[in-house]
């Protein structure tokens, strides 16, 4: 693949200086014009000639208005992001629409360890697939991706590097590592290869670019971006052709997972307290571990409204200490995060190694509010099921715990706990009419969470459905569950 482009391609300086100009002038306007724009722009350079990857990027900042491009590097990982997920530090990257954004490097360091034995198969396989399931994403979310690698030849990289060492204007550019990559590039080349081919996807292929010569490289760069956001901003922005609701029809009917709960166990106040105290004492213990031994928790709490939500999450924080743990409670996204993929928000929580995340509602909403209210087109909550579920595996083979729950009453009940709410001054603000005109469409909230349920259980991050009408025996059969699980999870590190 990459020999293809060695054609020695170059272009003279006359030339070139006579193209700039206008080449710059269309990049400025074309940034002007996204602003405006419903989608953001990422321009991803990555390359097997790092001193030429970085002149590239230099270039395209020079060329584009600066304000409104964000320029990320992803070298070695820091120590914050060294306790998340691999591509968390993409999602925080990732621009708001109307913006520009470059990522530079990544791609031959991963290539480079997996050449070198530091990474196996099954994790570097895992990263492809995670890498190429987030590009789908934004692509479909809207965004423009336009990715160039840039090839040098081993022998024109080695020629080049010895002339600029001798060169006192340029060899500061050159350091050890240039000279290590060069000795490790032919076993890593075929690897390198293998990103590119599992990584081009329609919507977000790579553009090889041969850059023996810089300035053919610089203006072959600039004008593939240049045509890619005119064209993207001369057509209406859509997320895509439709998907009709039958598609998923079938598993509606097969699954049914709400009505086969029984709601009718219940728990007396004495054994309460006790079963109460024994749990958040075993919790306690196992989050003091997960804190030492670096294993985070993501807990993520769905169920009817009126369902206890808070009152289980009450008693899970009752056991943990102050600075273990936040809360984030999940509402319609605001004005701001509509601006990012859905996810993004989602992501930029995850919690540090040994801490707790405590979801009340989370990225569910697509699949649930969102599909039934009709603010997710069907395309947007039919592809969040395969979405939702490569984040999820993101957190645990990280090492995250994951336990998610839905609390399951009655109508009969909800409409009972929201007669209470009216009547008790402290609860009266946590009823609107609005959850009045939700029961109407409970059947409809029925078939979404059971379809949920069904598309989302895996075998590490499994749903919990809890029995709720009871508070008492709802409280600790989450409490027994998220010990249970965080115990494995710490068996399992």
């Amino acid at each position: 693949m990459l020999k293809v482009a060695e054609v020695g391609n170059a272009i003279d300086k006359q030339t070139y200086k006579a193209a700039v100009p206008d080449l710059r002038l269309g990049l400025v306007n074309a940034q002007y014009d996204l602003r405006d724009a419903n989608f953001p722009v990422i321009i991803w350079v990555a390359g097997d000639d790092r001193i030429a990857a970085n002149e590239a990027v230099n270039r395209i900042t020079e060329w584009m208005d600066a304000r409104f491009v964000d320029t990320r590097v992803f070298a070695e990982h820091s120590e914050e992001e060294a306790s998340r997920p691999t591509l968390w530090r993409l999602w925080r990257a990732v621009p708001r629409k109307g913006r520009t954004a470059v990522f530079a490097g990544g791609l031959m360091r991963a290539a480079l360890m997996r050449a070198a034995g530091e990474v196996d198969e099954d994790g570097f396989s895992l990263w492809l697939r995670h890498v190429a399931a987030m590009q789908n994403e934004l692509v479909a979310e809207g965004a423009l991706v336009v990715k160039f690698f840039l090839h040098t030849p081993e022998k024109k990289q080695r020629k080049k590097l010895r002339k600029a060492e001798q060169n006192p204007a340029e060899g500061w550019q050159i350091d050890q590592r240039d000279w290590v990559a060069l000795d490790r590039l032919g076993p890593t080349m075929p690897i390198v290869e293998r990103i590119l081919q599992e990584t081009s996807a329609p919507g977000a292929p790579w553009t090889i670019v041969e850059s023996t010569d810089a300035r053919y490289r610089d203006l072959t760069i600039g004008r593939t971006i240049l045509a890619a956001m005119q064209a993207r901003l001369e057509q209406d922005f859509t997320h895509g052709p439709s998907v009709a609701e039958s598609v998923f029809g079938d598993i509606d009917g097969q699954a049914n997972v709400l009505s086969g709960v029984d709601l009718s166990g219940t728990m007396d106040k004495k054994t309460y307290r006790a079963e109460l105290a024994k749990y958040q004492g075993r919790l306690r213990k196992l989050s003091i571990e997960a804190r030492k031994r670096g294993v985070g928790s993501v807990l993520a709490f769905e169920g009817w409204d009126a369902a206890g939500k808070g009152g289980v999450i009450r008693r899970l924080t009752g056991a943990l200490e102050a600075g273990d743990y936040r809360i984030v409670p999940v509402a319609a996204p605001t004005d701001e995060e509509r601006r990012y993929p859905y996810l993004w928000r989602f992501w930029r929580d995850v919690p540090a190694a040994g801490k707790f995340v405590i979801f009340d509602r989370t990225w569910y909403g697509r699949v649930l509010v969102e599909r039934i209210e009709g603010f997710a087109e069907p395309a947007e909550w039919q592809r969040a099921y395969d979405e939702i579920n490569d984040f999820e595996s993101q957190l645990t083979e990280r090492g995250f715990f994951v336990a998610k729950f839905w609390l399951h009453i009655s109508p009969e009940e909800q409409l009972a706990r929201f007669q209470s709410r009216e009547e008790t001054p402290y609860k009266q603000h946590k009823i609107t009419e609005e959850d009045y005109r939700n029961r109407e469409k409970w059947d409809d909230y029925v078939r979404a969470v059971d379809q949920m349920v069904l598309r989302t259980t895996t075998e590490r991050a499994r749903w919990n459905v809890i029995p709720a009408n009871d508070k008492y025996s709802a409280r600790i059969e989450v409490l027994k569950e998220v010990t249970k699980g965080l115990r494995r999870a710490l068996a399992d590190d």
